[in-house]
Parts: C-alpha cells; sequence; structure tokens
C-alpha cells in the first residue's frame, strides 16, 4: 500500500510558517485587487453605454457619463495599488547586464521577466482606463469617430496584470530565499562574501 505524501509543517521553522501564510496572504490581496479594478473597468464600460449615444455618418456623438466617470477613475486607482503592493513587497530585483542575467537563478530571471511584463500591462491597463475615463469626464456631449472599448479591455488587461504581479512576487520572494539560504550556507563554510 502506497502511503500519502503529506508535508508536515510542523518541522518547518517558525518563521518559514509565517512566510508561507504572509506569501498566500499578499498574493491573495494581489490577485483581489486587480479582480476588482477589472470588475469596476467592465462596469464603467456598461455604465457609458447607459448614456445617450447617436449615430452620425461616421461619427459618434454621446453624452458623458459621471457614473462611468468614477468608476473608470477607481479602476485605473486599484490596478495601481495593485502594482505597487507586488513591486513593494516582492522587493528590488535588478539586472544590470545581460551577462548578470545569464549568470542569475532562474527564480531571478523570472522575477526580472514578470516584473517587466508587469510594468508593460500596467501601462497598457492604466493608459487604457484613464482614456475611457476622461472621455467621460467632460460636462457637454461630444461627437467623435467611435472608439474601441477602452474601459472594457483595461478592465480586461487588469486581470492579466493580477496575474503577472502575483507571479513576480512569487518569484521575487523565491529569488530572495534562494539567495539567503545561498548566503548563510556561504558563512557557514567561511567563505568570503
Amino acid at each position: 500500500m502506497e502511503s500519502l505524501i503529506v508535508p508536515n509543517f510542523c518541522s518547518l521553522q517558525p518563521a518559514a510558517r509565517m512566510t508561507n501564510y504572509r506569501g498566500k496572504i499578499i498574493c491573495f490581496s494581489i490577485i483581489i485587487i486587480d479582480i476588482a479594478a477589472g470588475i469596476l473597468g467592465l462596469k464603467a464600460e456598461i455604465a457609458e453605454h447607459k448614456g445617450t449615444n447617436l449615430s452620425i455618418f461616421l461619427f459618434e456623438c454621446k453624452a458623458p457619463m459621471r457614473q462611468a466617470y468614477k468608476l473608470g477613475l477607481a479602476a485605473a486607482v486599484l490596478l495601481v495599488l495593485a502594482h505597487a503592493v507586488a513591486n513593494l513587497l516582492g522587493g528590488c530585483t535588478c539586472i544590470c547586464s545581460r551577462e548578470e542575467f545569464q549568470r542569475a537563478s532562474a527564480d531571478r530571471q523570472m522575477a526580472v521577466a514578470t516584473l517587466s511584463l508587469s510594468w508593460l500591462v500596467l501601462a497598457a491597463g492604466f493608459t487604457l482606463l484613464m482614456i475611457g475615463a476622461v472621455s467621460n469626464s467632460q460636462s457637454r456631449a461630444s461627437c467623435i469617430l467611435p472608439h474601441p472599448h477602452f474601459l472594457a479591455t483595461g478592465g480586461s488587461v487588469c486581470f492579466v496584470h493580477g496575474l503577472f504581479g502575483m507571479a513576480y512576487y512569487v518569484s521575487a520572494a523565491a529569488a530572495s530565499l534562494e539567495e539567503e539560504q545561498n548566503h548563510r550556507r556561504d558563512e557557514s563554510l567561511g567563505v568570503r562574501v
């Protein structure tokens, strides 16, 4: 009969157990904040379409919706908050040269890659949400060429940001733990760093 392999949490050091719980809470927080931002972006798109729209030839005339402006702005703020949580609690992960990147551990390489991608996704999502929100901040109706659904697209990008933000935090924490263990090992062997 095969025995099940069950992790023994009692064998972990208290600090390791605390880090494990802390990491889960931080990852959960990043995902929840990004999901909330995405939902607000999608609700802002719905609120924007509740306004009066009139199509004339190639132009679309619409009245700005104050509710869409507020929801779009709130989504942008939550997206930035989720990014700040991931970056501040994930720590600083920087690699300055290609040689340093090639010598770095897989966790550190993953942290740098996901950090870069999370910044790109943040820039895209924030820009889309702000364009959509600002288009609803005007006090009078305007006639423009029909635009893509900025708020809905920005809201969808928030969900992607949650994945990259969480991946960055996990890989940065793993790289930090690995470096700490290597440093302790080097100290125990008497190697000067």
